[in-house]
């Protein structure tokens, strides 16, 4: 069952940080988030954001757009940052150790067009738009089947 899909709009960088802030501290291992749209619009500095929300100790989060996955220690357990954009087929993601993952940590996957089969039915999906008139300004629209997040993004409003 698809419910219907929650579209907020963020306004600035700051706006953007504090969602990423609030959704992290509902996430739990086994959590799963597919950020989906365009270069430059904002997925990574969300994931950069949720995560460095979820640390311990402040650290650099860098994109992994080369080395593919990045994995950090948090006090909510590991996070998986995943950038599949340069991937060219779905063995590629077996290989990365990503199902394992998608079980035993909270993974924040971009590009996920690119797991094709081994996408979650679990997952909620943030689909992020760019506003046409606001350079700063950020819609980003969240669907789910798992019914879990609907009652999870109930509490973090």
């Amino acid at each position: 069952m698809t419910l219907p899909p929650l579209r907020i709009t963020l306004n600035s960088p700051e706006d953007t940080t504090k969602f990423a802030s609030r959704l992290g501290a509902i996430l739990h291992p086994g959590d799963i988030l597919l950020l989906q749209g365009k270069i430059g619009t904002g997925k990574t500095h969300f994931a950069r954001s949720l995560i460095q929300s979820l640390m311990t100790r402040p650290e650099d989060v860098p994109s992994p757009t080369f080395t593919l996955v990045q994995v950090y220690d948090t006090r909510k357990g590991e996070i998986w940052h995943c950038d599949l954009y340069r991937l060219s087929a779905v063995e590629e993601v077996e290989e990365l150790g990503l199902a394992e993952a998608m079980e035993q940590a909270i993974c924040l996957i971009e590009w996920p067009e690119k797991l094709g089969p081994l996408t979650p039915g679990s997952a909620l999906t943030l689909t992020f738009e760019t506003d046409p008139d606001m350079l700063d300004m950020r819609h980003i629209t969240l669907t789910w089947t798992d019914e879990k997040w609907a009652q999870k993004l109930e509490v973090s409003e």
